[in-house]
């Protein structure tokens, strides 16, 4: 079966729960914080629906029209497209894919700069990392405050955990900048001239 992209996902996802226009699962992505998730843009949302319509993944059920706006087009899923999520999701669930974050690379290529000023940027990395770790405890207290089952905040669960995780060795590489545990290029190659 064919696999969907991450924003089809989320189409095919909201369209799971009843009919909707593409408006409104924009609407319920941002309310449901999804776009911490994946990149959700109007634009790139409409494309997606126009593409799942193509593929026959999605079908239009109805056109409706509200004062002097545009009209809207409802969309549900097909049996196709349930198909098409459900194999998507298996998939994605049991097989690990290398991905290639570029902040990785950026570590990996960090001792192209000074350590004191690789200290620096990441310790300011640290601090944004830390509000946004602060908004998504505040999302999930929220959650909790409506009791919304947990079987729908996983994503945001994993996301905490990763998060804390991510700053846990970030906290420890800078201390191992700052402290000299970590011997940066600079006295790497100053110290292979001391000894020729």
């Amino acid at each position: 079966m064919e696999r969907v992209t991450p924003l089809a996902i989320a189409v095919l996802a909201c369209l799971f729960e009843r009919p909707m226009h593409p408006y409104e699962m924009y609407q319920l992505l941002l309310e449901r914080k999804d776009d911490r998730l994946l990149k959700v843009r109007p634009g790139s949302l409409y494309h997606a629906v126009d593409r799942l319509a193509e593929r026959e993944l999605i079908v239009a059920v109805g056109t409706e029209r509200e004062g002097n706006r545009p009209e809207r087009t409802t969309y549900a899923v097909t049996d196709s497209g349930r198909a098409a999520l459900s194999d998507t999701l298996r998939t994605l669930l049991a097989e690990p894919t290398t991905e290639y974050p570029q902040f990785t690379l950026a570590l990996s290529e960090s001792h192209n700069l000074p350590g004191p000023e690789v200290a620096t940027l990441v310790r300011t990395r640290i601090a944004l990392l830390e509000k946004d770790l602060d908004e998504m405890r505040v999302i999930d207290a929220m959650a909790a405050d409506r009791h919304v089952p947990r079987l729908f905040s996983v994503g945001l669960d994993y996301t905490l955990a990763l998060r804390e995780a991510e700053l846990t060795w970030l906290r420890a590489f800078v201390d191992d900048i700052e402290s000299g545990r970590l011997p940066w290029l600079d006295s790497i190659l100053t110290e292979r001239q001391d000894h020729r």
